[in-house]
């Protein structure tokens, strides 16, 4: 299982790059949040995937039997940063889309001569 979450990892990681190099700034939104998807994701495999133990420590069950519930405590921590900062940045490109007319990086850059 955690061959195949590793492969998805490096897919969503993959993903994220190709879409944050591009020039359109919807895509670059796009590419930040599949790069915190996949980092939730790391942070879950990472944390263990095994079994069907409970999250905490219940009567009758040995301490080393349960699952660790930190992993799943930052995945939760992450999703909701990740959201704000995704609302952040959609609210901040239909701002400048609306200012400037356009959502290309370049010509969102200037020129120096432009004063």
């Amino acid at each position: 299982m955690e061959i195949i979450m590793s492969v998805a990892i490096g897919f969503l990681f993959m993903a994220a790059v190709y879409l944050m190099l591009s020039k359109s700034l919807i895509r670059i939104i796009i590419g930040t949040g599949l790069l915190s998807h996949g980092a939730h994701l790391l942070l879950l495999t990472m944390g263990g995937l095994g079994g069907n133990s409970p999250p905490v420590v219940a009567h009758g069950v040995s301490v080393s039997d349960y699952a660790d519930p930190l992993p799943q405590a930052l995945i939760l921590t992450a999703i909701v940063i990740s959201f704000a900062v995704t609302s952040f940045f959609l609210v901040l490109a239909y701002r400048s889309y609306q200012e400037l007319g356009t959502d290309n990086m370049n010509l969102l850059r200037g020129t120096e001569d432009y004063e």
